[in-house]
């Protein structure tokens, strides 16, 4: 059963917490966006990566007290081994919620501007490392399905600023899932991704499925 960490509506990127550890120097690494595993007793278990290796985790502590049998998306830290196992280091959630349509939205949609840093397609995700201003209060993020036309998925990014200030930059990490569009987009059909920004104002970035 696939679970996304972000289980509660518009759950807040800025409150997420991980499985990390203290400042540490590690050993020679991968620092990917990943989904993880668990287990039926709810331990962290397996690794998937984005080009479909898959890693058992090494047991550690900390790895316990999630939802039994869900996927996870995270940006991780881990050291892969010959015999399929893997050490993870640190584990950081990732915002990652199915696109829902525009009537979902019963107070409307919010695209309060951000920065792009980085957005890229992997797998069965697009990701992003977006920087929002803000001093300390949550930014507030979902995707919206805006339909598909002339073979186009339209998601718009949904970022509320929730009344914070812009004191100061601070980078989110997300991921738009792309699986429960199997049998909907077919190969070589295009993902048009729309987003406000400060410097290009509303904008987008089209990836093909």
């Amino acid at each position: 059963m696939r679970i996304l960490i972000n289980t509660l509506f518009l759950l807040c990127i800025l409150l997420t917490s991980g499985c990390k550890e203290d400042e540490y120097v590690y050993p020679s690494v991968l620092t990917e966006f990943t989904d993880i595993r668990s287990d039926k007793s709810g331990k962290l278990s397996e690794i998937i990566s984005d080009n479909g290796n898959k890693y058992i985790i090494n047991e550690r502590t900390g790895l316990e007290g999630f939802t039994p049998d869900s996927v996870y998306r995270t940006l991780s830290i881990f050291e892969p081994e010959e015999s399929n196992k893997a050490t993870l280091y640190s584990c950081q959630f990732v915002f990652s919620m199915k696109p829902q349509p525009a009537d979902f939205f019963k107070n409307g949609i919010k695209t309060d501007p951000l920065d792009i840093q980085r957005i890229w397609q992997s797998g069965n995700y697009i990701n992003m490392v977006l920087t929002i201003q803000g001093k300390d209060k949550p930014h507030v993020f979902h995707f919206v399905e805006e339909g598909i036309s002339d073979n186009t998925l339209s998601i718009t990014i949904y970022h509320d600023q929730n009344g914070d200030y812009k004191a100061f930059g601070k980078d989110v990490y997300i991921s738009i899932p792309l699986w429960q569009y199997d049998g909907i987009l077919n190969k070589g059909d295009k993902i048009k991704v729309n987003i406000n920004t400060f410097k290009e104002g509303m904008t987008f970035r089209e990836f093909e499925f």
